[in-house]
């Protein structure tokens, strides 16, 4: 069975306008979900809202939504007049500029989606755009409303489709050079930055998301299943205390370990000749 498309609309360059769909890529349906219970009763609690003064519930004519311009004191705004900001949509998808792949900055990288065609009709077009941006190498950028706001979507060939993601915009993401401006400049070089090189070469893989495990659901399934079946929670493994050592030392042990982990590999026999 198909995915249900998110959004659908018309991708448009220049005079070319094909139709599309938009599959979210990414879920955590999956995920052990938890939620809160009357631990008497069993059943389940709801939210209510209540006044941070009185501790009385409020009732729905009675909520609206506030803009805080001072301790205490809030600017309130009405349903339909935050319904009037939101941008206008014609589904329209126009592609404003193209980049190479090599610029792309992936901290911007938001949420990702598949696009695909949307119709029979709108696959010939579409698979010439992926085809020609697939060979010079390129991403498109697009902007659209979705879910309400303006976004900015990066689209890059994949496979039989394209990978869109939406961008965080320049005022969300953080400095790196304030996150990193109490680093202190170290020039490493000779035989540490060797073993470095070494220990990094040992290690070298391929790309596997299939490896990549969430421990914290895991866990919370174990724990979960021997509730269920009356056995006493599992145990957390303590974790082992690092000791302080010599980073040459270090290094070296290291490699010696990595070094006795590789397999050997064996000459290739001589034909009879």
């Amino acid at each position: 069975m198909a995915p249900r498309a998110s959004w659908k609309g018309r991708m448009r360059l220049g005079e070319i306008a094909f139709g599309v769909k938009l599959y979210t890529a990414a879920t955590t349906s999956d995920r052990v979900a938890l939620h809160m219970v009357n631990r008497r009763t069993g059943n389940r609690l709801r939210n209510e809202m209540v006044d941070s003064e009185t501790g009385k519930p409020v009732a729905d004519e009675d909520e609206a939504m506030g803009y805080e311009v001072d301790s205490g004191d809030y600017v309130l705004l009405e349903a339909g007049e935050i319904a009037a900001t939101i941008p206008d949509s014609d589904r329209s998808l126009p592609i404003e500029s193209f980049l190479s792949c090599a610029e792309i900055d992936t901290l911007y990288f938001d949420r990702p989606y598949y696009l695909a065609p949307a119709d029979p009709a709108s696959v010939e077009a579409f698979a010439l755009l992926r085809e020609g941006m697939e060979r010079k190498q390129v991403a498109a950028l697009a902007r659209t409303v979705l879910f309400r706001r303006l976004r900015t979507l990066l689209i890059r060939p994949q496979g039989a489709g394209f990978i869109a993601n939406t961008l965080n915009f320049d005022y969300q993401v953080r400095s790196a050079e304030k996150a990193f401006a109490d680093i202190p400049k170290i020039e490493i070089q000779g035989e540490m930055l060797d073993l470095a090189e070494h220990i990094i070469g040992t290690k070298l893989g391929d790309f596997d998301p299939s490896s990549f495990d969430d421990r914290y659901d895991a866990a919370l399934a174990d724990l979960v299943k021997a509730k269920l079946e009356g056995r006493p929670p599992p145990r957390r493994k303590e974790p082992q205390r690092e000791k302080v050592v010599d980073l040459m030392a270090a290094l070296r042990e290291s490699a010696k370990a990595a070094k006795g982990r590789q397999p050997v590999s064996k000459a290739p026999k001589r034909k009879a000749g």
